[in-house]
């Protein structure tokens, strides 16, 4: 039992003292007997007050501390550190909340707060009485990542980890890489176009041995744990043999003679695909695909074409990683039919199929054989929803409707292009494209969330309609001969990648990391990490630093050859354990196995894969299982505190 404890308060400038009266939790905190010493700071995280606390567990040799601020999400391996540099085992630092669970909880009742707060540290106390001097535990790690998305972010997170010098494989689910990026022309703010920045990545990943692009990939189960994951990968056939040479004149006489038509998915249905495609040129990698869905296997292709092979079978692979990336992006919006008259009048469209169209009509704009002079872009489309469940903003859909709008200028001059909008949000850099859109003429309206903005069809005309605010509500019209609806994003259909990795989804649907500012790669799920807009709506710029953030992340996990855990683990008796299967069926993360010992079986706990998380604790029926850093005897006395 330790009987020299330090005690620090901390004030936290005034967010815990202007609610809890700190001078009366020290002078009762004080007269514990097992307390060495009790102060006051006003931050204890700054570093004059780190090195105070490191200078009084010298020489007052204490044998543990409680530090009373905020929350241990924020500052826990902060004074870790402090305990760790003075020679004081890390794990004889006991933090308490003073903050988020006491001051600003309770800010409506200061003297409360003060009662509350007092027991809150003398339950620090006596934990710290009880804690034990604990050593992480090292696990072996293989230096290889399995990057699951051949995206721009994808493909940047490869190239970045590869240079660090760790093994990457690259799956990606469709035949191509690029992700959505390759269906955009130009890009904003550096009108660059989605192919060239596709092109120059997939050219330098080609350069590196230690990357390996999988297409048509997908994950099929995964074992192991942090530092040693084993990955079954089915690879789809592409049918054709991988080291054809493209001959594209050869390859568009094969689409020719291929009977099946269906609504092209690359140009969101603008245009007919055939079942063997390649949907541009300078599409990576360079080899045709069959959609085998729609494939009738007739053969007529493969007469004009000896590469075409449609006897191939599926594949799986095995891979061993340390590590796995998700970078599996997201989607636009795709509006319910009726929405703003999507899919009921004829000339309203979204602004992904504007884009393709764009490039498909670049001479003259045109829409079912009509010429196109009144544009009307619709905002917050799938964004924003009142009444639906995409309540969050998208970003970048402002800054991509006012990019598109400035293109719609700039090709076909005569173009009037009219905003109804609910707030523009072209946030930094961008609203230099706002300001050039105004410039240019764009007429920008705005209405409430409770007043959308209408359209209607009347006499074969297409009318939108809106209450506008910044003409102090007047009821105002245009006749659209094109209506873009500016979808905002959604998350990708990844159903299968979510069931085998369980990484936890937010409300927004998007993959949720441990803390958006501390932690912001990182998931629950030791090992598995993500970036880009499969966690949130990114433009390229933010995917792409998100993806050298998750990289960098992964390096510092994997590279040094093991990784060190947290031991603060489920712990068996192995005397008093019976195995009756409860605690293993009860395990989120699959940490409890079985094992014979002495003729009997009795539960083994995988260290790799235990989180510490206690849920199979109180459904033991013989009390076999201890939680370590949170044992009975210290979670009890810190009870008896409280209770009292």
């Amino acid at each position: 039992m330790k009987k020299r404890i330090g005690v620090y308060i901390c004030q936290c400038g005034s967010n815990i003292s202007d609610y809890v009266d700190v001078e009366k939790v020290n002078e009762i905190v004080a007269r514990e007997q097992a307390v060495a010493l009790s102060k006051i700071t006003m931050f204890a995280c700054a570093d004059s007050a780190q090195n105070e606390i490191i200078e009084d567990i010298e020489k007052q040799k204490l044998d543990a501390i409680v530090v009373a601020s905020c929350s241990p999400k924020l500052h826990l391996f902060t004074f870790r550190n402090v305990a760790q540099r003075a020679g004081l085992n890390p794990y004889n630092y006991i933090q308490v909340n003073l903050r988020e669970q006491c001051s600003w909880a309770h800010s409506d009742n200061p003297p409360k707060a003060t009662e509350k707060a007092i027991k809150l540290v003398m339950a620090g106390i006596e934990r710290a009485k009880y804690s034990q001097a604990l050593a992480p535990i090292s696990i072996p790690s293989v230096n290889s990542v399995v990057v699951v998305g051949a995206g721009i972010g994808g493909m940047r997170a490869a190239i970045e980890l590869a240079d660090m010098g760790s093994e990457v494989f690259l799956l990606e689910r469709e035949y191509f890489v690029g992700g959505r990026s390759s269906q955009w022309n130009e890009l904003f703010t550096t009108n660059e176009t989605g192919r060239e920045v596709i092109s120059r990545l997939y050219k330098t990943i080609m350069e590196y041995n230690n990357i390996t692009l999988f297409t048509g990939a997908e994950i099929e189960s995964k074992s192991g744990s942090v530092g040693n994951f084993d990955i079954k990968v089915k690879i789809k056939p592409r049918h054709v043999k991988p080291d054809c040479k493209l001959d594209w004149d050869k390859f568009k006489k094969a689409v020719e003679v291929c009977p099946v038509e269906f609504d092209d998915p690359f140009n969101f249905g603008l245009t007919k695909q055939k079942a063997i495609y390649k949907n541009f040129p300078s599409e990576f990698p360079e080899i045709p695909a069959i959609d085998v869905e729609h494939c009738t296997k007739c053969m007529k292709c493969s007469d004009i074409c000896s590469d075409i092979d449609l006897n191939q079978k599926e594949e799986v692979l095995n891979l061993n990683a340390g590590s796995i990336l998700l970078t599996t992006g997201a989607s636009p919006y795709e509006p319910k039919e009726g929405e703003f008259g999507y899919k009921k009048i004829d000339n309203v469209i979204t602004l992904q199929q504007l884009k393709r169209l764009i490039e498909l009509r670049p001479d003259v704009l045109t829409y079912h054989n009509k010429k196109i002079q009144n544009v009307a872009f619709i905002y917050c489309v799938g964004s924003r929803q009142v009444d639906g469940e995409n309540r969050y903003c998208s970003r970048y859909c402002c800054t991509s409707a006012i990019h598109t709008a400035i293109m719609l200028k700039e090709n076909y001059k005569k173009i009037n292009n009219f905003h109804f909008t609910r707030g523009v949000r072209t946030y930094g850099k961008q609203e230099i494209l706002y300001n050039k859109s105004s410039k240019q003429g764009d007429i920008f309206f705005q209405s409430f969330d409770d007043s959308p903005t209408e359209v209607i069809s009347v006499n074969g005309q297409t009318i939108v309609k809106i209450k506008d605010i910044l003409t102090t509500d007047k009821e105002l019209e245009v006749v659209a001969d094109l209506v873009v609806l500016v979808t905002g994003m959604v998350p990708r259909q990844n159903n299968s990648i979510n069931k085998i990795l369980k990484v936890p989804i937010g409300r927004d649907k998007f993959y949720n990391e441990i803390h958006p500012k501390l932690r912001p790669v990182e998931t629950v799920i030791d090992g598995v990490l993500i970036a880009g807009s499969c966690q949130a709506p990114l433009n390229i710029t933010e995917s792409v630093k998100s993806a050298l953030s998750a990289s960098s992340k992964v390096n510092s996990l994997i590279s040094k050859g093991e990784i060190e855990l947290e031991p603060t683990l489920a712990e068996i008796d192995d005397e008093s354990c019976t195995w009756c299967d409860k605690c293993q069926s009860v395990c989120p993360y699959n940490a409890i196995d079985i094992k014979e010992e002495e003729g009997k079986s009795i539960a083994v706990i995988i260290e790799s894969n235990c989180k510490g998380c206690g849920i199979c604790l109180p459904v033991c029926p013989s009390n076999s299982i201890q939680l370590i850093g949170y044992s009975d005897v210290e979670i009890e006395s810190m009870i008896d505190v409280l209770a009292c």
